[in-house]
């Protein structure tokens, strides 16, 4: 029987990982040890502390990872920074997993994946890329662009560096802001870098970061030959109850939460222009 999205479960923090100045990784279990629930790339959930408020994040980990759910949480609010204070052991309520995540196994299966990201925009897709790189066969290449304001607000650097960088037809352009000494890397912001690559126009885009990074880089991306159809973000900022019921994501006719938060840029373009 499916457990009602109400309901949430209990989860216990058991591993905290720091990834940037004021982003850190927590990965979650049940109090049985095992993962809370199953999940799609993309999707999210929200986590409670009572007494304190519960926030929407989105799930980092790949559904591929059997043992725990990930979570890469920047401190910017009550709740992010009661979980920044956190230990290992702490217990917390999640209620899980909510809305429609990317269509990993349809529509991006068999074609050419550009991810475009921006700051702690890498959390919501890196449980895709992961995916991608676990079902490597079914997708073809893999083209990655994210930039944050520092090498030291990249964030899961280690691991982008190390694992992504290594797995076949996959190629990882990385740039910072400003240029510093221990970076011999791009410099400059992430819009311009899309137009210097010059990616295929062909390749279907998954994009997250800040809405200026968003609206810049779909405007270089139309002027590289890209459509609307082509370009997938999410808009889980904008989830608050997470079940429709609250309104405050309402957009027209949809509710972030129970329509999206994943859309493609056509359809958001049959909404007003609120968002």
């Amino acid at each position: 029987m499916e457990r009602d999205s109400f309901i949430p479960y209990v989860g216990k923090i058991i591993d905290i990982r720091d990834e940037t100045p004021d982003v850190k990784s927590f990965r979650v279990v049940g109090t049985d040890g095992k993962k809370l629930f199953k999940h799609i790339p993309g999707q999210c959930a929200m986590l409670i502390v009572p007494g304190v408020g519960e926030s929407m994040i989105s799930i980092t980990s790949s559904p591929t990872v059997e043992e725990y759910q990930e979570f890469s949480i920047k401190k910017c609010g009550c709740v992010t920074s009661w979980l920044h204070s956190a230990e290992p052991g702490q217990e917390i309520a999640i209620r899980g997993p909510i809305g429609n995540g990317f269509p990993v196994d349809t529509v991006f299966k068999g074609k050419d994946i550009l991810v475009i990201a921006g700051g702690i925009g890498i959390a919501p897709v890196h449980s895709v890329v992961d995916y991608m790189m676990a079902h490597r066969s079914d997708y073809g290449r893999i083209q990655v662009i994210y930039g944050s304001r520092s090498k030291q607000d990249l964030v899961k650097l280690d691991q982008i560096q190390n694992e992504w960088t290594a797995s076949p037809n996959t190629s990882i352009n990385l740039t910072i802001d400003n240029p510093q000494p221990d970076w011999d890397g791009h410099v400059g912001f992430v819009p311009p870098y899309v137009t210097e690559l010059n990616p295929d126009p062909s390749m279907t885009v998954i994009m997250c970061g800040p809405p200026i990074l968003i609206h810049l880089s779909l405007d270089a991306l139309k002027k590289l030959g890209f459509k609307d159809t082509q370009v997938f973000t999410t808009m889980e900022m904008r989830m608050k109850c997470g079940i429709g019921k609250c309104g405050r994501c309402n957009i027209g006719d949809k509710f972030v939460c129970k329509d999206g938060p994943v859309f493609s840029f056509d359809q958001l373009g049959e909404l007003p222009p609120e968002y």
